[in-house]
């Protein structure tokens, strides 16, 4: 019997996933998109970013039952339509009808996004089950990885398109064609791998095959579900306040020349940390990787008010690149305590606490963002909320009780 190509599915996760990836420079969209569709209110044009997020945790879990009862080939190419039917739409809203932006770019996006995102990493983990912690950095590095591709494409369109509160729209056009395309030429190489392959070696196979393969049913009795999904909520606060604001940060902190900048050091820092910490939890542990990424995330929020001139790149860069390392250890985690045969379904449920708590931080960013007008000091008040989630979340990994070798 020939052996399988494991690397065409992991090809085809990781160019699906860069795609998946523009969600992630949301912030070049939001000056524009609040001026030309909100009347100038940060806090409504940001919802259309929370909710994608929100509404792709719930796609996860819906695309990971679908996937088991179809293929995952087919969610992933069902996903693809979603998600580029709603860009298409949302490049059509008015200021008459802006909750119809919310409708399109935030639920169609988020359902369509979620099918995809996490039924490819449950696949790529299938295939690399003795690297879990590996592939799954590799594969959502590449989703970070997207922002830092897309930024200047999406930028130089924004820019051909008429420039900021007119040419967001028409860029959301092209992207509708993007996704159609890659996801449905990338859908087509994920599949699951056959029973045979559980890794490269004998002790690789006994070890996942020790691991119990729960239900979701199953998983929502257990108490480690509702740790994860409150610690995953908590921890993503800092990150995805700064991912939505980047550019208009750097702009209130005098960058305005180069403000998009911000927007690529975070894309690609995001990017560095998934890979970096995913492969140092294959090492120290999941749970270990994860605390220290939450004591580094509150710390960095916490500095947020005092960081001026170019040293606010820095302080990104730091957000950015310990948000990562939430988006790549929280799956593995998924997979180590709950099996990885529904691992898409049941990472789709830990990721509804994500879901949350984009909605929350977004409002809660939003709303100091409309107060800081004049002085960009009068959002540091979202930092600190922040940073206290951040101690929040360290809390509940300490009372999570895993076994020894995935602390």
């Amino acid at each position: 019997m020939k052996t399988p190509n494991r690397v065409l599915p992991i090809i085809a996760a990781i160019a699906i996933q860069m795609c998946l990836g523009i969600a992630y420079v949301w912030s070049l969209f939001q000056t524009g998109i609040a001026q030309s569709i909100f009347n100038g209110d940060n806090a409504a044009a940001s919802l259309t970013f929370s909710l994608l997020l929100f509404v792709l945790a719930v796609g996860s879990i819906i695309g990971g039952k679908l996937a088991v009862k179809y293929s995952t080939r087919k969610v992933v190419i069902a996903g693809g339509i979603i998600l580029a039917s709603g860009f298409l739409i949302a490049s059509f809203v008015t200021a008459s009808t802006p909750w119809l932006l919310w409708v399109s770019y935030g639920v169609m996006g988020g359902l369509g996004m979620g099918f995809t995102y996490s039924t490819t990493i449950a696949c790529a983990q299938k295939w690399y089950p003795e690297k879990k912690g590996l592939v799954t950095g590799l594969i959502v590095s590449a989703l970070g990885f997207g922002g830092v591709v897309f930024t200047p494409i999406l930028e130089a369109l924004i820019g051909h398109f008429g420039g900021a509160a007119v040419g967001e729209q028409p860029t959301f056009r092209v992207l509708s064609i993007i996704f159609i395309v890659v996801c449905s030429i990338g859908g087509i190489f994920m599949k699951n791998p056959p029973e045979a392959i559980a890794g490269d070696s004998t002790q690789s196979a006994v070890s996942a095959s020790t691991i119990p393969d729960l239900t979701p049913r199953e998983v929502l009795k257990r108490k480690e579900f509702y740790i994860m999904a409150f610690a995953f909520m908590m921890a993503c606060m800092g990150g995805l306040m700064m991912i939505g604001f980047a550019k208009p940060i750097a702009f209130a902190k005098g960058l305005t020349e180069v403000a998009m900048v911000g927007v690529l050091i975070i894309s690609l820092c995001n990017s560095m940390g998934r890979l970096f910490w995913g492969t140092m939890s294959d090492k120290i542990g999941r749970k270990r990787t994860i605390i220290i990424l939450l004591m580094g995330s509150g710390c960095m929020s916490l500095l947020v008010s005092a960081a001026n001139g170019y040293w606010i790149f820095v302080l990104i860069g730091f957000i950015g690149f310990f948000y990562g390392g939430f988006l790549s250890n929280f799956p593995s985690l998924t997979a180590d305590l709950f099996g990885a045969k529904h691992m898409a379904t049941n990472y789709g449920m830990v990721l509804m606490g994500f879901g949350v708590g984009a909605v929350i931080s977004s409002y809660i960013a939003g709303y100091f963002k409309n107060l800081a007008v004049d002085n960009i000091d009068l959002m540091f008040p979202a930092f600190i909320i922040a940073a206290a989630c951040a101690a929040v979340g360290i809390l509940l990994m300490l009372t999570l009780k895993i076994k020894p070798k995935n602390q």
